[in-house]
């Protein structure tokens, strides 16, 4: 039997109530005590829930009387971030049923709860080679005068044999705009030293040039003889050219970050160096385990790490183990404020969105102070002793 028109609004109208409840909804701190480094929240700030209803439903009831939804969405991930009139902003990597991604913004009042999509997705032009899929992307506010977003373009690898649907190439895509509504695509990054699946526009000039934080990567997944957060000069970004990347931060053997890692967000500039969050990937019986780390460089000379904190900074916990690929934390957008308060953004098992907040001040004696990964067992214990040691007397 078909719905009447009356049945037809009354189920609207609860959807409309869920959907309101759901976007307006408070989130808290966490209760625990905490480590003194961060502060987790309760909720999720974003999830496939909190789409427009407009996005994934016909609200014509002559074309649709069982308000059934036709298009869906399956995760919001993985957010670019910037502070933009006043508001938190997020560029978040939407997925939908169809497993294409596309980018979206939402914006909040607090940096914390009751965020709302724009009206519509991003409208991201493409190039002569049109994009399969486009992820991950970073929002940089560059020093000159544009808002630059960086992203993974993935296509089909051509010299895949036939049936082979699983080759793919990743380049570094890149666009630009002034109001986040309006965006000049750019040529794709190109890359002298593999595919490039994390590319990262530093917000400043060095050297009068374009810097970018890569990763170069024989293939589409693995790293390969490449992988590290690598360090490149472009003199135009609009036909942005690296034909050298210099590593930084390296994979490792036995850490958070043997089999890739890099760079999340552009950096935190502060007065003793430059902030940097990065994710770190490891092999581990359930799979890949993808954890968040930290590490410093130095104010003239960016390409020289001053600080490299041990181990994790962030990793999964709780609910957020759990999700469409399990055991994974991911960023790629951060904002400081005027109050040197940082807003951490970080998807959860490439299915919803979180945020944690903290301090400049925190985070710089997080980095400075936190001592370094010495790669044997001997040495972390006598770190954990050192410790022991200095606080005699104290507990």
């Amino acid at each position: 039997m078909i719905p009447t028109k009356e049945q037809f609004e009354k189920r609207f109208k609860k959807l409309q109530k869920e959907h309101k409840k759901r976007i307006t909804k408070k989130n808290k701190p966490e209760k625990n005590v905490g480590n003194g480094i961060y502060q987790r929240y309760k909720r999720p700030v974003l999830t496939a829930d909190h789409a427009p209803l407009h996005w994934k439903y016909d609200l014509n009831y002559e074309q649709n009387p069982f308000l059934m939804q036709r298009i869906g969405v399956n995760a919001t991930l993985n957010s670019g971030a910037i502070y933009f009139e006043g508001k938190y902003i997020l560029m978040v990597r939407t997925e939908g049923w169809d497993r294409k991604s596309y980018f979206a913004v939402a914006e909040s009042p607090n940096g914390i709860d009751n965020w709302q999509f724009w009206e519509r997705p991003v409208i991201l032009p493409e190039t002569d080679e049109p994009d399969t899929n486009v992820y991950d992307m970073r929002l940089t506010q560059h020093e000159d005068g544009w808002i630059y977003g960086v992203f993974c373009s993935e296509r089909k690898d051509t010299s895949a044999p036939a049936g082979d649907t699983l080759m793919a190439t990743a380049r570094g895509g890149i666009a630009r705009t002034k109001d986040l509504k309006t965006w000049e695509r750019l040529p794709d990054f190109i890359s002298h030293h593999g595919q490039q699946r994390n590319l990262v526009l530093h917000p400043e000039f060095v050297d009068g040039k374009y810097a970018f934080y890569t990763r170069p990567q024989d293939g589409f997944i693995e790293v390969g003889g490449g992988g590290g957060i690598g360090w490149a000069l472009v003199d135009d970004i609009t036909k942005a050219e690296a034909p050298v990347e210099n590593i930084i931060d390296e994979k490792i053997y036995h850490t958070i970050k043997e089999l890739k890692n890099g760079q999340g967000p552009a950096p935190i500039k502060t007065e003793k160096g430059w902030l940097h969050l990065a994710h770190g990937v490891r092999s581990c019986a359930a799979g890949l385990r993808y954890t968040l780390f930290m590490f410093m460089t130095d104010l003239q000379d960016l390409s020289k790490v001053i600080a490299r904190p041990g181990g994790y900074f962030m990793a999964p916990e709780g609910e957020e183990r759990v999700g469409d690929v399990s055991n994974v934390l991911f960023t790629n957008g951060w904002i400081c404020n005027e109050n040197n308060e940082v807003f951490i953004y970080y998807g959860s098992s490439d299915t919803r969105m979180h945020v944690a907040t903290t301090t400049v001040e925190q985070l710089i004696d997080y980095c400075l102070n936190t001592p370094e990964d010495e790669f044997r067992t001997a040495a972390s214990v006598c770190t954990i002793n050192k410790l022991v040691d200095t606080n005699k007397g104290l507990y």
